[in-house]
């Protein structure tokens, strides 16, 4: 049968397809330029955060040693990216320790981008310590010129439309010749010999003609999909079985049943994307026997298959920590650990699994013990795709096979110097005491009912003669970690003992010293005699040391917490549950210990102005600390505005930088003796 060209249905769709093929171009061109003008906002706001991120540390030991020099020279590290156009270091309240600025890019096309993009752009982070020993310095502001960006994004914007409009002609085009010259013509041939075919019996029947559609495609197309329908249908079902049969034959390993490399990377894939997406690590661990091939030929292959099977159930029984495993090939095993914080898990991940090969496999009658060595890389450090992550694990696993095995490597280039620093770090740790690094400062305590300084909190601070100042959030987790905490907390004990009785001696005789007591300290057997002994040495009254305990701490061991708090309280030392609100402690747990004090967590007090539920929680604990018969101390005040308020819900004290940041023993005298004279004059 012989179309005519005007009934054409293919010449018909192709007009209607070479037109929205142009209008589609337009609005996807435009689209993707609206999108264009999105991430690049995105990207002004990214590099602000990296620039940032990446000034951040030095910029807070600049602010908190108050080296203006140090500040410049952080300035103008910051002027080196030419989108910077003004950036300052200082605290809000106070002068700026440095600031410098840039007059606006000139460019002819600011009057648009200007429009799209902004003029500028400012961007802020708060220069704080780490939690829990976290103090505000002040801000790191820097101002970015969008004109550089703005440039780009109009070029690209070009780029994209006439590109997009350009690809819809051709497309439009490429559809009308393919339609034309590929497929009208031999369908027209093809149809008739498909007239005179039966799907299942081709020789037998004539294809009937659908009824009123004769003159098109369509109509023909019809008839003839009617036919074979019902022989589809037939092996719809065989064929659904067999590319499942094949699906999984593809993706999984035949042996194990884990997933083989093709589906490894397809997890990884997405893990990596996720991962990326909230800032956090992911670990890749190559795991490799360590002559496998030796096994198969000593016992058979037969049993190194059984091997294989009972390492992958060893394997599994780490799924609760893991992403994705799989099987790579031969004797090699992939395991993925996604949302990991610190490299030290990945570490302790390759121990546990040398570890639990330790014991031995039962196979045949024979006990057979197998080795493996273990190659870790780490996104972002390592690469950023599957493909990268996948070849270093598996490069640094056959590097250390090289050395010596039954261990675990990072790889080499990246995370090792990390770990190497961390047990650098560690080892460090264990002389400061004995080299007299650590020192302590301390921040003034304030009554409201009188506006006096009725305490100080003692603060540790280390030195390293290498890195400098090393962060308390840094160095006590490693102090708990290596048993030094013990040592650390009861030489600041003392010193802190030691200064409050020379201050006493100064006629300061009713200050107060409060200390900070570690978890790993407050479970000590020894921690209530050593605290004893020192208050007799020093020769201190009653409720003068206090001991600041946090929530998580108490709840480890709330039975022996318990005890040891009666037993410090015995010996005359007030007891302070630290950070409140921010653990798990109950009211029953809070009204079965021996507690003097409560003291609000600053993260709850330093947004409480704007924050409705922050205030609320903020009001529940004093009232909850009243209730109970306890002093509320309130830390992280900043402002009059927080202290007003505070005081307005009858909060008994206050600490915080709103009356003095950390002071060394001496600057803390002088702080004491004008506070006195002032209130003094005051009366």
């Amino acid at each position: 049968m012989k179309l005519e060209l005007k009934n054409s249905l293919s010449v018909k769709l192709l007009r209607v397809v070479l037109l929205s093929a142009l209008v589609v171009g337009v609005v996807l061109s435009c689209a993707q330029i609206v999108y264009d003008a999105y991430k690049t906002r995105q990207a002004v706001a990214t590099d602000a955060d990296r620039i940032l991120d990446m000034f951040r540390d030095p910029s807070t030991q600049a602010v908190y040693s108050l080296d203006r020099e140090m500040g410049m020279q952080v300035i103008e590290g910051l002027f080196q990216d030419k989108a910077v156009r003004m950036a300052s270091i200082g605290h809000p309240n106070e002068t700026l320790l440095a600031e410098k600025s840039r007059d606006l890019k000139s460019s002819p096309t600011r009057w648009l981008t200007d429009l799209i993009l902004g003029q500028e752009r400012s961007f802020t982070t708060q220069l704080v310590g780490r939690s829990p020993y976290s103090e505000y310095y002040g801000d790191l502001r820097i101002t970015l010129d969008t004109a550089t960006y703005g440039e780009g994004f109009l070029l690209n914007s070009m780029i994209i439309f006439i590109s997009g409009v350009l690809r819809a002609l051709a497309m439009g085009l490429v559809l009308y010749l393919v339609y034309h010259w590929l497929l009208t013509k031999p369908l027209s041939r093809i149809i008739e010999h498909l007239t005179s075919i039966n799907p299942d019996r081709p020789s037998e029947h004539q294809l009937p003609l659908l009824k009123g559609h004769e003159r098109n495609e369509l109509g023909i197309w019809v008839t003839t999909a009617n036919q074979l329908l019902a022989s589809i249908e037939r092996n719809t079902h065989l064929r659904h079985e067999a590319e499942s049969s094949l699906q999984r034959m593809a993706q999984y390993d035949f042996l194990t049943g884990l997933p083989n490399r093709q589906q490894l990377q397809n997890q990884l894939d997405k893990i990596l994307i996720d991962a990326g997406r909230v800032q956090h690590r992911v670990a890749v661990l190559c795991v490799g026997l360590d002559d496998f091939k030796g096994i198969n030929e000593q016992f058979s292959y037969q049993a190194g298959d059984q091997l294989l099977l009972a390492l992958a159930d060893r394997l599994r029984a780490h799924s609760g920590r893991l992403g994705a495993l799989a099987r790579l090939g031969g004797d090699q095993f992939a395991l993925v650990q996604a949302d990991i914080e610190q490299p030290y898990e990945a570490a302790e991940l390759a121990q546990s699994i040398l570890d639990d090969l330790e014991a031995p496999f039962a196979v045949d009658g024979e006990e057979i013990r197998l080795r493996a060595t273990i190659g870790i890389t780490l996104f972002p450090e390592d690469g950023d795709s599957t493909e990268k992550l996948l070849q270093k694990a598996e490069q640094t696993m056959t590097l250390a096979k090289t050395r010596s095995r039954n261990r675990y490597q990072f790889y080499i280039a990246s995370v090792d110097s990390e770990m190497r620093r961390r047990r650098e770090l560690e080892k460090d740790l264990r002389e400061a005491l004995v080299r007299n690094q650590f020192h302590l400062v301390y921040q003034p305590q304030i009554s409201y009912r009188d506006h006096r300084v009725v305490g100080v909190e003692a603060l540790i601070r280390w030195i390293h003669p290498e890195h400098g100042f090393v962060p308390p959030d840094q160095f006590i987790p490693l102090a708990e970690q290596n048993g030094t905490i013990i040592a650390i907390g009861e030489w600041v004990l003392d010193q802190a003992c030691k200064q409050l009785r020379e201050w006493h001696d100064q006629g300061f005789t009713e200050l107060r010293m409060a200390v900070n007591l570690s978890t790993v300290q407050l479970h000590h057997s020894e921690l209530p005699r050593v605290v004893n002994n020192l208050l007799q040495i020093y020769r201190l009254p009653p409720r003068s040391l206090e001991l600041e305990v946090t929530e998580t701490g108490l709840m480890e061991d709330i039975s022996t917490a318990a005890q040891h708090l009666l037993s410090l309280r015995r010996s005359g030392a007030l007891i302070a549950i630290d950070d409140f609100g921010t653990g798990y402690s109950s009211l029953s747990y809070l009204k079965s210990l021996p507690l003097d004090k409560i003291k609000i967590d600053k993260s709850f007090v330093q947004d409480l102005i704007d924050d409705d539920d922050d205030a609320t929680i903020v009001r529940a604990i004093i009232q909850l600390g009243k209730s109970l018969g306890m002093q509320v101390i309130a830390e992280g005040v900043e402002t009059a505005e927080q202290e007003a308020y505070i005081i307005s819900e009858g909060c008994h004290e206050g600490q915080g930088y709103f009356y003095s940041k950390p002071l060394p023993a001496r600057e803390l005298l002088s702080y004491l003796k004008q506070a006195q004279r002032t209130h003094v004059s005051v009366l």
